[in-house]
């Protein structure tokens, strides 16, 4: 006979949540893996002894965590899911028709706590997967991505020059708690002026909603507002070590000495010392290399595309002891100047230059010297730096860490962006960049050592069963020799 189910709830019913929620469940083995209870203490300072009571501060961590686990980065759409999903509200410590917190909540709780919560947070899990072993922190590789802002570039307002810089400071904090206006004219847009490169519109225009973003295009994609995630990946165990916002038209080579900081200082925390750094050509610099020196660390960082080691296929050779060129036809280009980059006013270069009356017989003069009749070469002052880092990539070590960088890092980008919530920062400002950054990292870091709890688990319990079956065989090869024996006897 067909059966038809009709529904019609129970009036009262016993139901125990925790009776419901499989013992393989992620967030209920997170729930047990996971202890948050040092939040009390970072956070007790922004709470007062009277009033309503706030938020449950490691309730908030959790919601924020279950974000970027399910991979959704709208604070209305965290507490919507939550309140769907058993083992979410079981991992929050909340019952069935239990009210979660309202989204603007967390909002506002995420601008109150600083950034130091957050990289408390972050380093609780790094300690852990330390201890695990899985972390072995000598050699790191580093990478960056650009992360779109929560802001629209055709909302940009055009900057007012000013004398004074403290002024212009304060009528950007005024205008960013205000309703943007849109430029009068459509022409006096930045998105309207594709003639423009986008330091020049950084320089002349802003978001009002967002002051830190900065306009960047990525390679094959339209010009838009951005953040730049710098992290660091432990080459052994794949795990972040490391990962800050920076804003987006900052260069990679300018941010490396702040990059080689804050890994340094999260693994001295295990008494680790970092002794090998991956990058690829966009950190070198000759900041960059003073800084892997001065830290004593083996720095393996491809040289721009634009650097020549040698003059030798041009024709000139350098005297190191003279610290000058010579041309093929004996004349000297000895060192004059040094001078800064026009486009980088922390590169600066040696010139090397000869004189008009040097050159005046010289048969290669018109397709070699310039109108004036001088000959000039250009050196950057950090080449000794680059011939040292030049050695180190074109080593056979050299070869094998640039493999190993892409291998390390980019699939760790392109997991935290595609999986874990970083495809967009959901607040605004740098600070609250930051801690989406450290968030993301903190639960990818938490699910591959999950991931690895689970597989030494499995690999004990296997080797349980093994060393019964062994014990067992063992067991009925005796008993079968012991039959045999008494059948022969009775025989």
């Amino acid at each position: 006979m067909q059966g038809k189910k009709t529904h019609q709830e129970s009036l009262f019913i016993h139901f125990q949540l925790s009776d419901h929620i499989p013992s393989d469940n992620f967030y209920r083995r997170l729930k047990g893996f996971l202890d948050l209870d040092f939040l009390y203490n970072s956070t007790s300072k922004h709470y007062g002894s009277e009033g309503q009571k706030s938020i449950d501060p490691v309730v908030f961590m959790k919601l924020m965590l279950v974000g970027y686990l399910e991979n959704i980065n709208s604070d209305r759409r965290i507490v919507a899911v939550s309140g769907m999903r058993m083992d979410i509200l079981y991992f929050l410590g909340y019952d069935l028709g239990e009210a979660l917190p309202w989204h603007s909540t967390l909002s506002r709780t995420r601008q109150l706590y600083g950034e130091a919560i957050f990289l408390d947070l972050f380093r609780q899990v790094l300690k852990l997967c330390v201890e695990k072993g899985l972390i072995c922190g000598k050699r790191q590789a580093v990478d960056s991505a650009l992360i779109p802002a929560n802001a629209s570039r055709q909302q940009m307002l055009e900057r007012l020059v000013m004398e004074d810089a403290s002024v212009f400071s304060r009528e950007l904090d005024e205008n960013a708690e205000e309703k943007p206006q849109p430029a009068k004219k459509e022409e006096d847009g930045p998105e309207n002026r594709p003639y423009k490169s986008e330091d020049a519109v950084n320089n002349t225009h802003y978001s009002p909603s967002d002051p830190d973003a900065r306009l960047t295009k990525k390679p094959g994609k339209p010009m838009r507002l951005y953040y730049r995630a710098q992290m660091g990946v432990d080459t052994a165990g794949h795990f972040i070590t490391y990962i800050q916002a920076f804003k987006g038209n900052q260069a990679d080579n300018d941010s490396l000495p702040a990059i080689l900081e804050g890994i340094t200082n999260n693994m001295d925390n295990h008494h680790i010392q970092v002794r090998e750094l991956l990058a690829d050509a966009g950190y070198s610099s000759g900041s960059a290399i003073r800084a892997l020196i001065a830290k004593d660390i083996a720095g393996y960082i491809p040289n721009p595309g634009n650097y020549k080691p040698s003059r030798e296929n041009e024709g000139f050779t350098y005297d190191a002891e003279n610290d000058r060129y010579t041309c093929t036809q004996g004349v000297h280009l000895p060192f004059r100047r040094t001078v800064t980059a026009h486009n980088n006013p922390g590169v600066h270069k040696k010139v090397y230059q000869t004189r008009s009356c040097d050159c005046k017989n010289c048969p290669l003069k018109k397709g070699c010297t310039n109108a004036a009749g001088i000959k000039t070469l250009t050196d950057t002052v950090d080449k000794p730096l680059y011939d040292y880092m030049l050695r180190q990539t074109q080593s056979s070590k050299g070869r094998q860490m640039k493999l190993l960088r892409s291998a390390t890092v980019e699939p760790v980008f392109g997991s935290l962006i595609n999986y874990n919530g970083l495809n967009r920062i959901n607040s605004k400002g740098l600070k609250q960049a930051n801690k989406c950054m450290l968030v993301a990292a903190t639960v990818y870091n938490l699910k591959k050592l999950l991931k690895h709890t689970d597989f030494r688990l499995k690999q004990a319990k296997m080797q349980v069963i093994k060393g019964l079956k062994c014990r067992f065989g063992q067991l009925l090869n005796s008993f079968s020799k012991s039959y045999d024996m008494n059948f022969l006897l009775l025989s």
